[in-house]
This record gives C-alpha cells, sequence and structure tokens, in this order.
C-alpha cells in the first residue's frame, strides 16, 4: 500500500532509561499481544508488589485477614480518586460481571419485573438479566441499536423499550463486542425522570475515559481496573449512589454483613483479595512513567493507525472494504470487519480467536454482531505500529484462506 492510503504510525512510548514499553510487562514476547481490551495485562511492578502482599498473607494469615477490611478500605480511597468518585460509593468486586451480579441479586422488584437491555450488551450480563426477569416474573425488553447508529438514534431505541413495568434498565457504556459508546448520560436523565434505575456496565471505561462517571446519573456503575487500568486481574470498581445502594450486598456473606455500603464489602473471609491491594501501583506506574493522558493518547492513535492499516490489507485481499461505521466511537478501540465466512457468530468468534493464537501466535479479539465477524482492536502503551503491521502482512493473508475454506467447505474448521 502507498504512504498516501496509511497516516503515520505513532512513535512508541518508551521507559524512562528508553527501552521499550513492552519491557515493564511480563508479555510472552512470542505472541503477538493485540487484545488488551479482554483480559489486560498486568505491569510488572504491580506483580511483585501484589506477590509480597501474598507473602505477607502466607506468612501470618491470622494476622493478615482481621486487618484486611482496614487496608481494602484504604485502597478504595486511592481507587475512588482515579475513578472521580466519592470513595463511601465504592465497592471494590472480582469483575464487572460480580459487580452486576451484586445488583441482580440485590434488588427487589417494584413494578412489573420488566429489564431493559440492548443488543450490544455482554452476553453473561444479559443472561443474568433474564435470569433475573423469570425470578421477577417479568420479561427482558432488548433495544435495537444499529451499529451506526448516532446519540440521538441510540437514545430513542433505548428508551422506547421502557414501560410501566420496567423495573431495571440496563447499558453498556462501552460495549464489549461493537467498541462504541451508548449514550448513558441521556439514558441515565431519562432513567431517573422516570424514576427506574439504571445499571451501567462500564467494564471497559476505567482507564479510557477519565472520568467516566461525570455527568452520569445512574444508581449503579461497574468497572474493570483490570483491563485498560493494568490492574491485577480480578480487580473492579461498583460504584452505587442514592438510597437503592443500601440494598446491595456481597455475594458472599461475611462478618462484615451488619456494615453499611460499602464497608460490608471490604470483608470477605479468606478470598486472596491482594490485586486490589496491588492496583494503585499498576495505577500510579502509567501515570508516573507517561502520565494517563499521554497514554490514552498514544492508545487511540495507535488503534486508529492498526484500523486503517488491517481494514486496507483486508480490502486489498478481498476487495470489499474493512472500514466499520461505528456510531459513537470510543478511544483506543476500532473495530475492522472480517471477510465473509469468518466469525459469523460468538461461538465461531471465540473459535477463530483460539485458532488465532495456536496457529499464528497471536492474541487477538474477534466478535460477532448482527451476523457479521468483526476484529476488535484494542491497544496499550505496550503495543507498536510494528505489531499491527504484522497483523496486516502475515496474517490477514491466512484469516482470507481461513475465510476462503469457510466458504467452501461450511461446517469445516
Amino acid at each position: 500500500m502507498s504512504e498516501t492510503e496509511v497516516t503515520t504510525a505513532p512513535r512508541p512510548l518508551l521507559l524512562a532509561d528508553g527501552r521499550p514499553a513492552s519491557r515493564a510487562w511480563s508479555l510472552d514476547p512470542v505472541m503477538k499481544h493485540l487484545n488488551h481490551g479482554s483480559f489486560g495485562a498486568v505491569p510488572l511492578v504491580a506483580q511483585e508488589r501484589q506477590n509480597e502482599f501474598r507473602a505477607e498473607m502466607d506468612s501470618s494469615p491470622v494476622v493478615w485477614f482481621p486487618a484486611l477490611p482496614q487496608r481494602i478500605a484504604d485502597a478504595r480511597v486511592d481507587l475512588a480518586a482515579f475513578l472521580h468518585v466519592a470513595p463511601d460509593d465504592v465497592a471494590l468486586v472480582p469483575n464487572a460481571s460480580a459487580g452486576v451480579s451484586v445488583v441482580f441479586a440485590s434488588l427487589p422488584r417494584r413494578r412489573g419485573g420488566g429489564i431493559v437491555v440492548t443488543d450490544h450488551g455482554y452476553g453473561a450480563v444479559t443472561m443474568g438479566a433474564e435470569r433475573l426477569a423469570r425470578r421477577w416474573g417479568g420479561e427482558v425488553r432488548t433495544a435495537r441499536v444499529p451499529l451506526d447508529a448516532d446519540e440521538e438514534q441510540a437514545y430513542e431505541a433505548v428508551v422506547a423499550e421502557i414501560d410501566e413495568d420496567t423495573d431495571l434498565i440496563v447499558v453498556d457504556q462501552i460495549t464489549s463486542a461493537t467498541a462504541r459508546r451508548l449514550p448513558v448520560e441521556r439514558i441515565g436523565a431519562e432513567a431517573r425522570r422516570r424514576g427506574v434505575p439504571l445499571l451501567v456496565d462500564g467494564a471497559h471505561a476505567p482507564g479510557l475515559i477519565e472520568a467516566p462517571l461525570d455527568g452520569l446519573t445512574c444508581d449503579f456503575w461497574v468497572g474493570n481496573l483490570h483491563k485498560w487500568g493494568c490492574a491485577p486481574r480480578g480487580t473492579a470498581a461498583l460504584v452505587a449512589r442514592g438510597a437503592l445502594r443500601e440494598e446491595l450486598y456481597p455475594l458472599i456473606d461475611s462478618w462484615g454483613a451488619a456494615d453499611p455500603y460499602p464497608d460490608r464489602f471490604d470483608q470477605q473471609g479468606t478470598v486472596d483479595t491482594t490485586g486490589y491491594l496491588a492496583a494503585t501501583t499498576a495505577l500510579e506506574f502509567i501515570e508516573r512513567t507517561w502520565g494517563w493522558q499521554t497514554a490514552r493518547r498514544y492508545m487511540d492513535d495507535l488503534a486508529g493507525y492498526a484500523e486503517r492499516v488491517i481494514g486496507a490489507a483486508f480490502a486489498e485481499l478481498t476487495g470489499v472494504s474493512g472500514a466499520v461505521d461505528v456510531g459513537m466511537p470510543v478511544p483506543g478501540m476500532r473495530l475492522v470487519r472480517l471477510p465473509a465466512g469468518l466469525a459469523g457468530s460468538r461461538v465461531e468468534a471465540d473459535a477463530l480467536r483460539d485458532r488465532a493464537a495456536r496457529e499464528l501466535g497471536v492474541e487477538a479479539a474477534f466478535t460477532s454482531f448482527g451476523g457479521t465477524g468483526y476484529m476488535r482492536l484494542s491497544a496499550h502503551v505496550y503495543n507498536t505500529a510494528a505489531d499491527y503491521e504484522y497483523f496486516a502482512e502475515d496474517c490477514v493473508p491466512l484469516l482470507g484462506q481461513w475465510a476462503r475454506t469457510a466458504h467452501e467447505h461450511p461446517g469445516l474448521s
């Protein structure tokens, strides 16, 4: 491809001593890591800090566990500051889905037991909503939001599903499969006007959005700190505001059950919560080394470059543009359309992910929406333009072969 077709790649970020940023992570040097958005990657300094906490825990558990609730409460102060929220609004949970499960397990039915979700929702969360609706004797109403829907269209699609039976609205701030935003601020204002609780799934927001709850009116919000925040995996925040938060209890009953929200979440028996305590180390590492503003700008520039390089490679191979019109795009993430025959369903997308890791040596995210397969690109500071150029030059032709095989021999993997 010519130089005019693809803008200049962003210069890689370096450590203070001039080494590549990737040296601060213990990533497999043979594997290409192009999917930070799924599980995140933990910097060595945070891994080491967590190991120190674990050694302390194992050396004297009888001393460790009684003192742990206060240490978690202290950690909440720092993590709340990163999210720009009050510490008393934040409970720490293992992941965003766990926070969602807390809400589903705690809320009583108040109206007709109806729940509104969207067709962009994370599958596990939607399944949980369906179980809750059955328990309430209500039904789930799914708002259909076109991938290219702008803010107004997306807002109208969601509010059209709210009626007098609605007891809960569940909406993604950043969608997992389609890497787009939904207008949670406007939906929140309307939900509050109608008196319907709103749960915002912000799993991808911490780190990508500087202050994800600014201007957002919602009863509950969940976000993973182990994705873009690079905290140890199993570290997430549940933010609850208003009277309904006193309804929330941890999924595990423990001795803190009689405490108010969020203190009751700080005591969870013998659960290993060292990741919570080491999370600040990861967040501070990014801030101290580059600054979060610089990191976010680099991630977004690199994701945009990756989209153009890989999209152009697919277009050259198939004659069909890989560009995707996403109505409300997000920083640091992009979509590229895959050739027909690849990732037409979630099961096929997951199988393609596993095959790419096994045969191509690439950790990548493949998703499906409306029967179309996509490659979801997500970049972090340890990624460079060379990672995506490699995928475009070496992997796209093989994906093209796999697509042709799938077309000629349906069902053959």
